[in-house]
């Protein structure tokens, strides 16, 4: 029989396959009882690949009842952050090693184009990636900690970030983090908007450079769901989109990743019926997919906390629950705070 597929889609079909079999017996079963297909299976699969049999099963486990009803990209990140939680050293030397490999890369294309992190005129990609290489090897005789790819796109993302072409670079990120791990009392997995769990290091790195801002938000221990964002009391306009957007991290659209910080706030129930205004009734939603629920044969009706189900024209239903800050935690035994 030919399947005619890739070498490259071969290797990938059968590594997938012998890691269900041989490694995750959870997954392998929520993909026969249909729970998941294939693509999904292989995102826990790729994610484990790296790590001791022991450790995938740590994370089949863990995954067991978190594939069903979820996304390709939830997916992906609840296994991101569970081999951070079962292999912290391991997956540290790794993101060491790949941070490391940072480059830009060129790759010239047909008809007088190139791509250069976005597809520009060839002549204009090309200026640019010789201004930067020029900066680059200038650095690289000065400072020989890093190699000449790695000053490379440490100039790209300067010049890119710089405001007016002027000044220190600033990057605008969401980071969520518990306190005690920012402490370094605990070694939880943070939350970076748009990309999902990073290690506790990570974000005591970033949360360490000058410049940084903080917010406060407070969780429910016993469902991690936010229950206020800021100083302010969530009622207030300013601070009930803080919390939405705190809450929510994505759009809430089941299968759309876009940060919250990018999305619109909206109310689910329209304000034109009656809808309120309030953490219950309003959530974060993409552009697109605001408007999508306004398409005759779609609705949306609120599950409380952000929560909503959807109604798509043919009659099928979704449910939409915004992800918990942290797992739920026990209430500490005689009022002991669980340092």
């Amino acid at each position: 029989m030919c399947f005619s597929v890739s070498r490259n889609q071969a290797f990938l079909l059968i590594e997938t396959s012998c890691s269900l079999v041989a490694r995750l017996p959870n997954t392998l079963a929520a993909l026969e009882k249909g729970d998941i297909d294939l693509y999904k299976a292989s995102k826990v699969s790729q994610l484990t690949r790296e790590v001791s049999d022991e450790i995938a099963a740590q994370v089949d486990a863990f995954m067991a009842d978190r594939l069903a009803g979820r996304d390709s990209g939830a997916i992906r990140k609840s296994v991101n952050g569970a081999v951070q939680k079962f292999d912290r050293a391991g997956y540290r030397e790794r993101a060491e090693r790949k941070r490391a490999r940072r480059h830009v890369s060129l790759d010239h294309e047909d008809e007088t184009m190139s791509t250069l992190s976005g597809l520009l005129p060839s002549e204009v990609a090309s200026s640019i990636y010789a201004s930067m290489s020029r900066a680059a090897r200038v650095r690289r005789a000065r400072d020989k900690s890093r190699t000449l790819d790695q000053h490379r796109a440490d100039v790209f993302a300067e010049r890119l970030l710089a405001e007016d072409g002027h000044g220190e670079p600033r990057a605008h990120i969401h980071v969520y983090v518990d306190f005690l791990t920012l402490a370094g009392a605990r070694e939880d997995p943070a939350i970076l908007a748009g990309y999902g769990p990073i290690p506790d290091w990570l974000v005591r790195e970033i949360a360490s450079e000058p410049g940084s801002t903080w917010s406060r938000l407070i969780t429910d221990p016993a469902t991690g769901q936010l229950l206020e964002a800021g100083a302010d009391k969530y009622r207030s306009p300013a601070s009930l989109a803080r919390l939405i957007k705190a809450r929510d991290r994505e759009c809430t659209h089941p299968g759309c990743h876009r940060p919250a910080e990018f999305s619109e706030i909206d109310h689910i129930i329209p304000r034109a019926r009656n809808g309120g205004t309030d953490h219950h009734n309003c959530h974060g939603a993409c552009k697109i997919h605001n408007l999508l629920k306004e398409e005759p044969g779609w609705s949306a009706m609120p599950t409380g906390d952000g929560g909503m189900t959807i109604t798509t024209p043919s009659g099928r239903t979704y449910d939409s629950t915004p992800e918990p800050l942290h797992d739920p935690r026990p209430e500490p035994e005689g009022g002991t705070p669980p340092f």
